[in-house]
């Protein structure tokens, strides 16, 4: 049983963000998040586009910001429960929350702040007939573990940032890569399409285009794909086949927890701490609702700021707590460290 202040749910910029605003209130948070890394759709869709409108940065790479947040972070020292869907929640006698995870792990904490941006996530998937049949028997929507493709023979499909990076770093580990894709033209970081061109013209990745996998052959692992490409057919052969389309939001289990839902998102309320219907669980980012509301990370920042405000009420009732700012303040680590500004020195002039 993992014990915490605060179980956020959701990994994305929002839920981390929330854990350096606990730990200002000395708050614990621990989080849970499907995905098998933090960072959300920031990490996992377009970790190398950038975002204008963060305050502060004219421009930063999704995927730099969320070595920022996990970075500022840090010396809250989070728990994570990664890979793994907040399944089922029961409320405790003393107003505490047990959640169980889809692997079974379970969190026992005081508030609920659910972060998890338009939901779980769950792959798109290719359709095709015997798909099923070879799920984690050759087929992988995530790559993990790199280390699972070496010396492997690996076909990669897809058109985004996720298909050119896993191609060319799967270069130095597998012994084959073929990327297949639908059109000529890839959605995706110019560098990377510019360096899966050169790899290509080194032969170290064997480029299919325009083409599309319409079967998939094997016993009880993979073998093979068939890849239909202008009319004609051709059978590869392969270890592994990645699919890399994408991810669906769901609201998940947390749509049965008996939520108020309003469009597929939780209504909190906005005039106060962004608390949903049921005393102690929040909500907070884009899988919110409330009128005026702005599916914006710095809009999911505040909303993260506030809720730690209430949470920080409700685990210390009557006491007072004084906001101030961390020019002043200083911030102090859970795990021994402190940041803080220079002090004025005081000195005589002659």
């Amino acid at each position: 049983m993992i014990q915490t202040d605060i179980l956020i749910i959701g990994a994305g910029p929002t839920g981390l963000f929330m854990v350096f605003e606990a730990g200002l209130l000395k708050m614990r948070c621990h989080i849970i998040d499907a995905l098998p890394q933090p960072g959300g759709q920031l990490a996992e869709l377009y970790p190398k586009k950038p975002i204008f409108d963060i305050p502060g940065f004219p421009s930063i790479l999704a995927g730099e910001l969320v070595d920022n947040l996990m970075e500022q972070t840090k010396q809250f020292e989070p728990g994570f429960t990664l890979n793994e869907v907040a399944e089922t929640i029961e409320k405790q006698e003393d107003g505490s929350f047990i959640v169980t995870g889809s692997r079974g792990t379970k969190h026992h904490a005081k508030a609920i702040a659910i972060a998890g941006g338009l939901g779980s996530f769950e792959p798109r998937k290719p359709e095709l007939e015997n798909l099923g049949q070879f799920e984690e028997k050759g087929i992988e929507y995530f790559i993990r573990d790199p280390e699972l493709f070496r010396d492997k023979r690996v076909v990669i499909a897809g058109g985004g940032d996720s298909a050119l990076d896993w191609s060319i770093f799967l270069t130095d580990v597998a012994s084959e890569v073929s990327l297949i894709h639908r059109r000529n033209e890839f959605r995706g970081a110019l560098d990377s399409v510019e360096k899966v061109r050169e790899l290509k013209n080194l032969g170290k990745i064997n480029l299919i285009t325009p083409a599309e996998v319409v079967e998939l052959h094997g016993d009880e692992n993979l073998s093979a794909i068939t890849v239909e490409r202008e009319g004609e057919q051709q059978i590869i052969e392969t270890d592994y086949f990645v699919p890399l389309f994408g991810l669906s939001p769901k609201l998940g289990p947390i749509g049965n927890w008996g939520l108020e839902i309003e469009k597929n998102a939780i209504k909190v309320n906005n005039a106060l701490d962004y608390q949903t219907n049921i005393p102690g669980i929040y909500a907070v980012g884009d899988i919110n609702t409330y009128p005026g509301k702005l599916k914006l990370i710095l809009c999911g920042f505040h909303e993260a700021t506030m809720a730690c405000q209430s949470i920080y009420q409700r685990l210390n009732p009557g006491k007072k707590f004084i906001l101030k700012y961390t020019t002043v303040s200083g911030v102090d680590g859970f795990d021994g460290t402190r940041k803080e500004a220079e002090k004025a020195v005081v000195k005589s002039i002659d």
